[in-house]
């Protein structure tokens, strides 16, 4: 039986994790400012859906967030020399 001494070599490195663990965060924080502003009852409209919160601040995290994911998806790591 022989036993190779190959070390595993992960996808991205350690910056293009960090940058990705921020997309999420960016994502996530832009998909919870745009809940709420809804209601129950269907005789009644709420104003507060068309907040600067939810029309313009959410939508540009997200996107920010998406971006960001595809600089750390599409950038080499950092070769050491």
């Amino acid at each position: 039986m022989k036993q190779s001494n190959t070390s595993k070599k992960l996808l991205f490195g350690k910056r293009n994790y960090r940058f990705l663990f921020l997309a999420i965060i960016l994502i996530s924080c832009g998909f919870i400012l745009m809940t709420g502003g809804g209601t129950d009852d269907p005789n009644y409209f709420n104003e507060a859906i068309f907040s600067f919160r939810r029309i313009r601040l959410a939508p540009t995290l997200v996107l920010c967030g998406f971006g960001i994911a595809m600089y750390s998806i599409l950038t080499n790591q950092a070769s050491k020399k």
